[in-house]
């Protein structure tokens, strides 16, 4: 049974559909779900992501629209935890400090405007690719990215205020 290269696409592109998974999730449970649901979806279509100009596009596009259907069912059946809980011990480095941080940044995000901020800086796609991936417009794609990167940076100016200790306060000082 042939498949058309549906396996070696999978073998290119798992690495940063995962990446993209876990940036939009923030857990490695959810994005690892969300993979197999984007590439099942793609591979009953298969023949039609091979037409695409770009296949990796088309399912990161599949990708972001399932977490986007995803956090709208949770939000009417499931309760979100907005913060995790601290992890033991005080000597984590300041790499994954800040990336905790940032993670936290994140969730504070609407589906939408995470989908956004991870798609333009995260995987470094310009606001038309953003647009074409999302299925809106580039308007779309900009109104998204100025309010996700304002409540990033209000998030993470709040995180420094609160810690005088914190990664962000002393890279910034």
């Amino acid at each position: 049974m042939s498949d058309d290269g549906f396996t070696d696409f999978v073998v290119e592109v798992e690495a940063p559909l995962l990446r993209t998974a876990y940036l939009l999730t923030g857990d490695h449970g959810h994005a690892e779900d969300l993979v197999q649901t984007a590439l099942v979806k793609a591979h009953r279509h298969w023949a039609k992501v091979q037409r695409a100009d770009s296949p990796l596009a088309y399912v990161r596009r599949i990708l972001v629209t399932s977490h986007v259907s995803w956090r709208r069912r949770m939000s009417t059946s499931e309760q979100v935890i907005e913060t995790v809980p601290d992890r033991p011990g005080d000597d984590l480095q300041d790499r994954l400090a800040t990336t905790d941080l940032v993670r936290a940044a994140l969730r504070e995000l609407s589906p939408k405007a995470r989908a956004v901020v991870v798609l333009r800086w995260f995987e470094d796609l310009t606001e038309a690719e953003t647009a074409r991936v999302l299925g809106c417009s580039t308007s779309t794609v900009s109104t998204h990215a100025a309010r996700g990167l304002a409540t990033l940076r209000r998030h993470l100016d709040a995180t420094a205020a609160d810690t005088d200790t914190s990664i962000y306060a002393r890279r910034t000082s």
